[in-house]
């Protein structure tokens, strides 16, 4: 019987590296599938780099979620 999770999205780590390299692309964003938002952070630059570390450090708390609410934590 295989171990199933909600989350088969992309890890904490990887997210956690990509926000901090090219967050104000709104990249890790467009990966958890938060589109609108994702767009919103590639035209403001991440929200002139607030916006990215906000993210960043959410995503280190393990308190972002993708875009069904799933927590991700992996």
């Amino acid at each position: 019987m295989e171990n199933a999770t909600a989350n088969s999205g992309p890890s904490k780590m990887v997210l956690a590296l990509i926000c901090f390299f090219i967050g104000g692309l709104g990249v890790h964003r467009f990966m958890t599938g938060k589109v609108g938002t994702g767009i919103l952070m590639f035209l403001t630059l991440g929200g002139f780099g607030l916006w990215t570390l906000i993210d960043f450090i959410m995503i280190l708390m393990g308190k972002f979620t993708d875009k069904n609410g799933n927590p991700i934590t992996e």
